[in-house]
């Protein structure tokens, strides 16, 4: 199978979907076809130590098939889409520069969004309204910061789901330091700065309850390979707490919340479960509004081959 790398008009691959569909290892197959260099858009996957809970390939695989932007933040650090945009830029300019195709692979669909779109210049964030905002959660729960967020704006409240913390801290946020929704921010978004034609595929399972067999195996096979252990040498720092990013990531939350004496171990695998579930679904609902997206089964032992076909055309026209 062969590309047309010199041409101008190659694509940046944009390989998303679900977690556990699949996607990372789609992505290190079409290597052995062609002059793919793998760009994580994973939001977790950027910290260091935290390997098993976020699926990242082992390190013989990212030796055959490196992947950039991973272990690139220490977990007490903060990230962002805006930074992820900066970022990516950076990574497709210099693959493209050594003559081969960006494939960026990963899930944080906002990443996707972010740098098909751009981003609005909401406010910065306050540490201390944050806190507020935390202390909110910690007492009441996420449905309350999701019902706080209602009353002041209801647009992005009806977006976002009362179980993803992140987003609702962030649209809880801006409102308070601003006074302004976040909807209205998002009213005066920046365009996206165009980093050449974009072939956009995603992949997941035709059948959601396959899905989620899939999701129950992978935690469980975490969980064998030493994703509490994982936690606990996290839980040992003293600089980690559970409002930061790292530590929200699905999975280690849950852990984090069972060393902590909050669960049982049963407790923490099925809630673990179930969150998992909960990220897939949203993005699932992501990818059916994306627009332009070739969507391909997962299970099936064609879509390799269909996927070629499709980057082989997208790259001669």
């Amino acid at each position: 199978m062969n590309f047309d790398v010199e041409a101008a008009n190659v694509p940046v691959v944009c390989l998303m979907g679900p977690t556990a569909a699949g996607k990372t290892d789609l992505a290190i197959a079409l290597r052995n076809y062609g002059p793919f260099e793998i760009v994580s858009v994973d939001s977790a996957q950027i910290y260091r130590d935290m390997d098993i809970g976020t699926g990242k390939p082992d390190a013989e695989t990212l030796k055959r098939a490196p992947h950039r932007l991973i272990d690139i933040l220490d977990p007490v650090e903060r990230y962002s889409a805006a930074r992820f945009v900066e970022d990516a830029h950076r990574e497709i300019a210099e693959i493209r520069a050594q003559g081969s195709i960006p494939l960026l692979v990963g899930g944080t669909m906002l990443y996707f969004k972010a740098l098909r779109d751009g981003l609005a210049a909401v406010p910065e964030a306050s540490p201390a309204i944050r806190a507020d905002i935390e202390a909110l959660a910690e007492t009441e729960g996420w449905p309350a910061v999701h019902q706080a967020l209602q009353q002041v704006d209801p647009v992005s409240a009806a977006r976002i789901h009362p179980n993803d913390p992140q987003r609702l801290q962030r649209a809880l946020e801006v409102y308070r330091v601003s006074g302004q929704p976040l909807s209205q921010w998002h009213q005066q978004q920046t365009q996206g700065t165009p980093c050449g034609p974009v072939c956009h595929i995603s992949v997941q399972p035709r059948e959601r309850a396959r899905l989620h067999e899939k999701i129950a195996r992978r935690f469980h096979l975490m969980l064998d390979a030493g994703l509490v252990a994982e936690v606990e040498q996290l839980y040992a720092r003293k600089d980690l707490d559970p409002s930061l990013p790292s530590i929200r990531s699905v999975g280690y939350r849950q852990v984090w919340h069972y060393l902590c004496g909050e669960y049982s171990y049963d407790e923490m695998v099925e809630k673990g479960i179930i969150a998992t579930r909960q990220l897939a679904k949203r993005q699932v609902t992501w990818l059916r509004s994306w627009g332009a997206v070739s969507d391909f089964d997962s299970e099936s032992a064609e879509t390799l081959g269909e996927v070629l076909k499709l980057l082989r055309a997208a790259s001669i026209k």
